[in-house]
């Protein structure tokens, strides 16, 4: 039943990733909304609900470090291995300014997020101060979401998506490939994990490694399923938005709604090391989003190789 739930898992959560992608991509159209904006929210908090649902039940159970642990572990894979494949599959060409302000956004919360675990605890009051910051951001990217529609009305430039035909056109047909796609997603995601646990509890994994790597991964299958659906329809502002509005959410949302709920525990080596993986991950964003502009196949396999190695440095040190 294991190697069940997590096959099951992963099926359900390549579809609903495709069809999540497909509403958010007819609705950003409809509403003449960049798909940067809406990769950084729809698409970013729907393939995020899976980390959310799992960072809430382990802090119940009385095991911080496996929720903390997802979410820093997500946001690793988030970097290096959901932008790594769809750059494999297809070079991925930076050409909307939304990911500058993003990226510098994420990185500023992540060394804030630093600061608040620095002392070996996340509180209740920290908890709302990322939550505070999370309604920040989605104000902000609301303002930007109206404005970028106002201009596009006044210049009329309303783009024909002739080249995507097979969109739902329909309100309700947005409103149900959305839908359908953030509950697959968590149900998804939570099948694949339920499997990946048990299975590596037969090989006696530690749970530092399981929650950095196998449920890190898990919890992220669906921004990796969302953004090889993006990269396969050329929607790259959708795929970067989602990769950067879900590791922002991850910091903000999840550690902030998981310790107003409870506070948690900061195991020491995520103080040590983890949080530094993914701040040095963060940052190599820059020169993506200021120099480059693009993301090739080479540095696609560069980073998702990175992202192996990470994994097999987790469990040496874990192990």
């Amino acid at each position: 039943m294991d190697f069940v739930f997590l096959i099951s898992g992963l099926l359900l959560l390549a579809i609903s990733g495709d069809a999540l992608v497909r509403g958010a991509i007819s609705a950003a159209d409809r509403m003449h909304i960049p798909p940067i904006i809406t990769g950084l929210t729809i698409v970013a908090f729907g393939t995020s609900a899976p980390e959310l649902i799992v960072s809430i039940e382990a802090a119940m159970k009385g095991a911080p470090g496996l929720a903390l642990g997802n979410v820093i572990g997500s946001n690793v894979a988030n970097t290096l291995l959901v932008l790594g494949v769809p750059a494999i599959i297809a070079p991925i060409i930076i050409s909307e300014g939304g990911m500058r302000r993003s990226t510098v956004f994420l990185i500023a919360m992540s060394f804030i997020l630093l600061a608040l675990i620095f002392d070996g605890n996340v509180s209740q009051f920290d908890g709302l101060l990322l939550f505070t910051l999370l309604v920040v951001y989605l104000t902000y990217s609301g303002i930007e979401a109206m404005k970028s529609r106002k201009e596009t009305l006044q210049n009329g430039n309303l783009k024909e998506a002739d080249d995507n035909a097979d969109k739902p056109l329909t309100t309700m047909w947005i409103i149900g490939f959305i839908g359908f796609g953030i509950i697959g997603l968590g149900i998804g995601g939570k099948l694949t994990i339920a499997g990946a646990i048990d299975i590596a509890a037969r090989f006696n994994v530690a749970d530092t490694a399981i929650g950095l790597t196998i449920v890190a991964l898990g919890t992220s299958l669906p921004e990796l399923a969302a953004s090889v659906s993006a990269a396969l329809r050329k929607q790259a502002g959708m795929m970067i938005g989602n990769v950067i509005g879900s590791s922002i959410f991850n910091i903000l949302g999840i550690v902030g709604i998981t310790a107003m709920i409870i506070p948690l525990a900061v195991p020491k080596t995520i103080i040590s090391f983890d949080i530094w993986v993914m701040i040095g991950v963060f940052l190599l964003l820059i020169p993506m989003a200021y120099i480059t502009r693009k993301i090739g196949r080479v540095q696609g396999w560069l980073m998702t190789l990175a992202y192996l190695a990470y994994i097999l440095m987790v469990f040496r040190t874990a192990s």
